[in-house]
């Protein structure tokens, strides 16, 4: 086997260990939050899960402009495998071991990434101000109203900014590959958030106190409080290995003209200055239904969307943002232009990983597309109680599952154009995302104000939107992968013709089901599922 197709193997095996790990990551996360919020949900009114929705963008809405473009643009390092023997890496991917020339060149671009790491608690600062004041000063009086609404937004503020006080810890362990130790670190602080959120609403509902939001910034609180100390540990226990300083730390280079200040390098400013700009756009495009929710519905409408979309978005959450995130830290090490210059096996192990997930989720799609919305509500009155037993909450439910399969695609397509993107192509991108957003307001418009359609009209305005974003990206990928001779077909993730036509019948069958009396029984969705199962 040949050097680089044995370094492209290793990557691809690190990050299936790593992709499983995450996974792993949020569903024990995701089954924290989902058994403390099932313990809240049924004492919970709508108008105070609204609330906690809003205080959930105004935490992301921090956490995406203070990190998401210095993560992409950190993302672009050829990634490295930590060994204690050997001052803090086995081999960068594609370079020579025990060169002075190219142990100090790693040395310096470990540092580069924990220095610009140090810039998203300072960009987390003003954001952080400036959006409380305005949380706080714009709020609705219905909302301002609600009891510890302002002490909950400060909370929260306040956990944002020591969550981006770990980025300099998160960069390294996504450099170095460590999965192990952002998966336990991760875990405990998803964890003794679910046991703060849980907690403190018994604690109040048995004192028969009224606290509002503030159960769920102090989860947040105690997630990030958890992040720091969990990384201060792990990380720390390994400084005898490392090579460079956890500290902000001038680089040692004989061209101190490709830093700024002596501390940040020049090419990862740049692309993530473009990133920047073109992550406002993206976030309008991702949370655009949350901020016109908080803007023009009611809390309880809030609630019911923000409680449709966590349910709905469980698989989002557990598996595709796993996939994503460590699909992007491998496409970013094998198609870095330091790695994959004339490189054809790099390229191929990036579109056979590339073409797995999509067949993978092709099929999770023929699944989700029959079953999804005949069984999403049925569970939730389960679990939710009678509180939620109300049709508005079913149909979001319904609708909901046929926006799934559009996020997981996405997801995917867009990780492998940040991955890959110049930053002449990157500010092209933001161009196009400038006008999704347009097409993303004209649908909304179109569905709620002139269908009045309401909630439902917002996830069928999100469907337009990633539908229009995936024909871009899928463009992109195939443009990319011509330049190595390669392509990309919709026939190498399809399934088999005969599996469309059983969803479709299926589809039918349960649809019919709903309407007529005889066959509408409770167990009707999951005995036609098993069926639909074992004929795909």
């Amino acid at each position: 086997m040949s050097p680089t197709s044995e370094n492209a193997s290793r990557v691809l095996a690190s990050t299936l260990s790593g992709t499983t790990l995450l996974i792993f990551v949020q569903l024990a996360s995701r089954l924290f939050i989902f058994l403390s919020n099932q313990m809240v949900l049924r004492s919970l009114s709508p108008s105070i899960l609204g609330i906690a929705a809003q205080l959930e963008l105004f935490l992301i809405s921090i956490l995406y402009f203070s990190r998401e473009s210095i993560r992409t643009a950190i993302q672009r390092q050829p990634a490295q495998f930590f060994s204690p023997n050997s001052g803090g890496r086995d081999a960068d991917i594609n370079s020579a071991n025990g060169d002075q020339k190219s142990s100090q060149a790693q040395s310096n671009a470990s540092q580069s990434i924990v220095n610009m790491s140090y810039l998203s608690p300072g960009i987390g600062i003003l954001l952080a101000t400036t959006f409380a004041a305005c949380y706080m000063h714009f709020a609705p009086y219905e909302v301002s109203e609600t009891p510890f609404y302002q002490i909950s937004v400060i909370v929260t503020a306040i956990a944002s900014l020591i969550e981006l006080s770990t980025e300099p810890f998160f960069a390294v362990v996504q450099n170095y590959m460590l999965y192990k130790e952002r998966a336990a670190v991760e875990i405990s602080a998803a964890f003794m958030k679910s046991l703060a959120v849980c907690g403190v609403s018994v604690w109040a509902a048995w004192h028969s106190y009224s606290l509002g939001a503030l159960p769920f910034a102090l989860g947040y609180l105690s997630y990030s409080f958890t992040l720091v100390c969990g990384y201060s540990l792990v990380l720390m226990h390994m400084r005898g290995g490392w090579d460079f300083s956890f500290r902000l730390t001038r680089i040692k280079s004989s061209n101190i003209s490709e830093y700024f200040a002596g501390r940040f390098p020049w090419p990862l400013i740049s692309l993530s200055s473009n990133v920047f700009f073109q992550s406002i756009v993206k976030h309008l495009l991702t949370q655009g239904d949350s901020m016109i929710l908080a803007a023009l519905a009611s809390l309880e409408d809030q609630g019911i969307y923000s409680l449709a979309s966590n349910y709905g978005g469980l698989l989002a959450r557990i598996l595709f943002q796993p996939i994503e995130e460590s699909s992007r830290a491998l496409f970013s090490s094998l198609l870095s232009s330091k790695v994959s210059e004339n490189q054809g096996a790099n390229i191929k192990a990036a579109k056979s990983h590339l073409v797995n997930i999509m067949q993978g989720y092709m099929v999770l799609s023929i699944l989700i597309f029959p079953l999804g919305p005949a069984l999403v509500p049925r569970i939730l009155h389960i679990l939710g109680g009678q509180r939620w037993t109300v049709p508005d909450v079913d149909t979001l439910l319904a609708l909901y599952c046929y926006y799934i399969p559009f996020l997981a695609f996405n997801g995917i397509s867009e990780a492998f154009v940040s991955s890959t993107a110049s930053p002449a192509e990157v500010r092209k991108q933001a161009g196009w995302m400038s006008l999704f957003s347009t097409c993303f307001a004209l649908a909304a418009y179109l569905f709620l104000q002139i269908g009045g359609l309401g909630a439902r009209g917002l996830v069928y305005a999100n469907i337009v939107n990633m539908a229009v974003r995936i024909i871009w990206s899928f463009s992109f990928i195939r443009r990319y992968l011509r330049q190595y001779k390669q392509d990309l077909a919709l026939a190498e993730f399809s399934v088999r013709p005969h599996t469309y036509v059983a969803g479709a019948v299926i589809t039918a069958v349960l649809y019919q089901a709903e309407f007529w009396p005889k066959f509408n029984g409770a167990l009707t969705p999951f005995i036609f599922g098993a069926i639909y199962i074992l004929l795909v």
